[in-house]
């Protein structure tokens, strides 16, 4: 296996974020389920939401193009794999992605649909609910993909949002074959309780497979994913079938186990939470640096949970302090 030019590449869901405050009064009078995501099925449909959600601010967004920002922001080289349209918001998304330094070549796509956008109401608590429109998100190609930049990537990191539609999922197995012809481990985070009651049974024969060497999951995800209501029960019989499980908590922290070793790290305080946009994505972005420097399991949690309480100190799903700075003033 020849070393790795790229530490990271990521498969996910181009999308540009509008978020916007709203009292909670405003979930329940549009029938919103409060801290999920949840899909909108057309343009028209994410229009009219667009039409009564008040001012608020645009973002390059998508779960594992965050998780790519917090990495580049740690010094870390990366490239992304996801699809646009051939529209002003494409454009936009595609400024942002380079403008970080990450690698992204995937060709825009002509025509209807637009670009996926995430229409994000934050409530007063810091809850984000997500509603999203995946447009031409949905329609990436298997024969996008760079088979090449896979390959020549440490870590593949794949994002389970992007599991729905039918041609990203192909993209995505086609994927973890080069990844693992290549030698390299392939990361996968579950996205979401919605999404893994969509495909349990595929997530879990992509674990007895074998085809997933770390898995991202917060305690919510992990309980549905085991279909238990036991949290340690639930840890066990996971890590027990991939070679490495993080497992975050909110405020309660994060664990990660690897074979015997289990590592634990509790939340790090923040003067008040804003906006949790982004908090998973900047979590992973921690933990993976951490990996892909060499660190201990507690150092790659540390990492993790600093990103995190970093980005819910303010709007929006990506670091604005200078995360680097802070994870070596703190861990050298």
């Amino acid at each position: 296996m020849t070393a790795a030019t790229y530490d990271v590449v990521a498969i996910g869901n181009a999308i540009v974020d509008v978020i916007a405050r709203a009292e909670d009064s405003f979930i329940a009078e549009n029938s919103l389920r409060k801290g999920s995501m949840q899909l909108l099925f057309s343009t028209e449909e994410a229009e009219a939401l667009y039409e009564r959600m008040g001012p608020g601010i645009e973002t390059s967004g998508g779960s594992a193009a965050n998780t790519l920002a917090g990495l580049a922001a740690l010094g870390l080289n990366c490239g992304f794999i996801g699809q646009v349209a051939d529209d002003q918001l494409g454009t936009v998304f595609t400024h942002d992605m380079r403008s970080q330094g990450v690698r992204f070549d995937t060709a825009p796509r002509p025509g209807e649909p637009p670009t996926a956008r995430c229409l994000i109401v934050v409530t007063p608590d810091g809850q984000r609910t997500m509603n999203t429109f995946l447009g031409a998100s949905q329609f990436l190609p298997a024969d996008a993909l760079s088979l090449d930049l896979i390959a020549d990537a440490a870590i593949l990191y794949l994002e389970g949002y992007l599991w729905d539609p039918e041609e990203p999922r192909a993209a995505m197995r086609r994927a973890i074959a080069a990844a693992k012809q290549a030698g390299r481990r392939v990361a996968f985070t579950l996205s979401d309780v919605f999404c893994i009651e969509r495909h349990r049974t595929d997530f879990l024969k992509l674990i007895a497979d074998g085809a997933i060497d770390i898995l991202f999951a917060n305690e919510n995800e992990l309980l549905s994913l085991e279909e238990s209501d036991d949290f340690e029960a639930a840890v066990a019989s996971v890590s027990a079938r991939v070679p490495l499980l993080v497992v975050t908590r909110s405020e309660h922290g994060a664990i990660a186990v690897k074979g015997g070793e289990r590592a634990e790290v509790g939340a790090e305080p923040v003067e008040a939470v804003v906006d949790t946009t982004g908090a998973g994505d900047l979590f992973a972005a921690g933990f993976l640096a951490g990996q892909a420097r060499g660190r201990s399991l507690k150092d790659s949690l540390t990492i993790g949970a600093i990103c995190a309480a970093e980005v819910i100190s303010h709007v929006g799903p990506r670091p604005q302090a200078d995360i680097k700075t802070i994870v070596e003033a703190r861990l050298g």
